[in-house]
């Protein structure tokens, strides 16, 4: 079993905490006009360096990991934050208070945090997702199945799995608004090769 970082914005944080949310879709990189997989690492799949994209699951190639891997979330937070008195020793030494307890999340519908930073200066505000360190990760979600497919071919019944409000016909729809404010314009008229990672919330 192998960990690997992902990164989900606030509103897909609030669904997998909701339990609404059980998959996610990543473009695939590397696709060639011919629908086949550019390899950059050796292999030993057909002639090493291409398979066809639908091959991909099989031969382990999706970056995020396999069924019976584990992602990490990286989200939208603020850490460490302590009392007045113990912020010397959180200046000096940061370590023993790295811990997901002294974390805040966006996510959480929180205010905004306010510290005071070691130049004694008044600071207000969150920090980006990307920088979050495995420690103060406090989602951690189990693949359980990975395959490939056309981003619309989405089903009603998966963009609801993707978090989206169970409102029937409409979900394909509202996902694909979602993908295009992540994306960019065009990204869903693209309908780019997705990988199509289901997952559970490991308790």
């Amino acid at each position: 079993m192998k960990e690997y970082p992902i990164i989900f914005n606030t509103e897909m944080v609030q669904a997998i905490l909701a339990g609404r949310k059980t998959q996610t879709r990543r473009v695939v990189k590397n696709v060639m006009p011919d629908n086949c997989l550019w390899i950059k690492k050796p292999t030993k799949i057909r002639n090493g360096t291409t398979t066809h994209v639908l091959d991909a699951p099989k031969y382990n190639l999706c970056p995020l990991g396999k069924a019976g891997d584990r992602l990490w979330i990286r989200e939208t937070w603020q850490v460490p934050l302590v009392d007045c008195e113990k912020a010397y020793d959180l200046f000096k030494d940061p370590t023993p208070y790295q811990k997901v307890e002294n974390c805040v999340y966006k996510a959480d519908g929180v205010a905004v945090p306010e510290y005071i930073d070691c130049d004694d200066n008044f600071r207000q505000g969150w920090r980006p997702s990307i920088h979050m360190p495995r420690w103060a990760s406090r989602i951690t979600l189990e693949i359980t199945n990975v395959r490939v497919e056309r981003l619309q071919d989405i089903s009603e019944q998966d963009a609801i799995a993707e978090g989206i409000t169970n409102i029937s016909v409409l979900s394909k729809y509202i996902f694909s608004t979602l993908w295009e404010s992540i994306y960019g314009f065009d990204s869903w008229s693209s309908n780019p090769w997705v990988w199509v990672i289901e997952f559970k919330k490991v308790k």
